[in-house]
This record gives structure tokens, C-alpha cells and sequence, in this order.
């Protein structure tokens, strides 16, 4: 997918869909049930496609008062990375990267992988009530 792609019209929801059908295996296939889990999740849930680069195709987004995670795909694994995934509660221990950091938290799914679809939900809806309660808050700046 060349950058222009997403300046010819399609809608992020469309360039999503064109990805998952472009890496035609079980990566596909991971992304699809995932973003279908997402939307199951939050039926308010906003697809973006950001960062686009000349190297770089893009990158889904899945968005709800902010990021709630963005969904790539590598060669052996599809990596579901939280924007604030060190803010959320994981009992279920489903976040497996990016476990050092003080922001993000990842979900590697590798080929043959399932997971554990109340669980990811219940995530799901966490990072929203996260980003909602953040938003509602009045920044330094509205303070006089």
C-alpha cells in the first residue's frame, strides 16, 4: 500500500479491511477477529489509520476518547500494543510485551495462539473508562 492510498478517498475503517485482506494468511485472520472483539467491546469505538510514511504503509487505530491500542502485524506475531496498557488492570495476564515500559503494554498473538475473548473485552472497555475519565478532567491550563 503506497502512501497515497490513504489520500484517494478510503475511509480508515476501508484501509484497515484492505490490510487484513493484503497479509492473506493468519495474520489476517488474527487482525480480523481482534478488530471484531474491539468493535464487540465498544460499539463507539473510532478505526483511524495514522502514521504513514514513504517505509511505512500505516497503522491501524483503534480510538475511543484517545488511543486505545493500534493493531500491527510482523512476520510471527500480530502485536496489539495499549497506549496506557501500564494503567490497566490484566488478571488475566493477557499482555506478554512491552512489559517494561511506563506507558504502553503489548499483546504478541502468535500463529496457532487464541485468546482469551472476555478477557481482551474487559481490557478494552478499561482503557476507554481510562481515556474518558482523562478527558473529563480540566487541564493545567483551564486552571487560572
Amino acid at each position: 500500500m503506497k502512501k497515497s492510498d490513504a489520500s484517494q478517498g478510503q475511509s480508515p475503517s476501508q484501509l484497515i479491511s484492505k490490510r487484513i485482506v493484503e497479509l492473506g494468511d493468519w495474520r489476517g485472520e488474527v487482525l480480523s477477529r481482534m478488530r471484531t472483539l474491539i468493535k464487540k467491546a465498544d460499539a463507539d469505538v473510532v478505526e483511524e489509520w495514522k502514521w504513514v510514511k514513504a517505509t511505512k504503509p500505516g497503522t491501524p487505530v483503534w480510538s475511543h476518547d484517545g488511543i486505545i491500542c493500534t493493531g500491527e502485524s510482523y512476520k510471527n506475531v500480530v502485536k496489539l500494543t495499549f497506549a496506557k496498557g501500564a494503567s490497566l488492570k490484566d488478571p488475566a495476564r493477557l499482555f506478554n510485551a512491552s512489559l517494561d515500559g511506563n506507558v504502553r503494554r503489548a499483546i504478541d498473538i502468535h500463529e496457532g495462539e487464541e485468546i482469551d475473548e472476555a478477557a481482551f473485552k474487559a481490557l478494552i472497555r478499561q482503557a476507554i473508562a481510562l481515556n474518558s475519565s482523562r478527558k473529563s478532567k480540566p487541564s493545567k491550563k483551564a486552571k487560572s
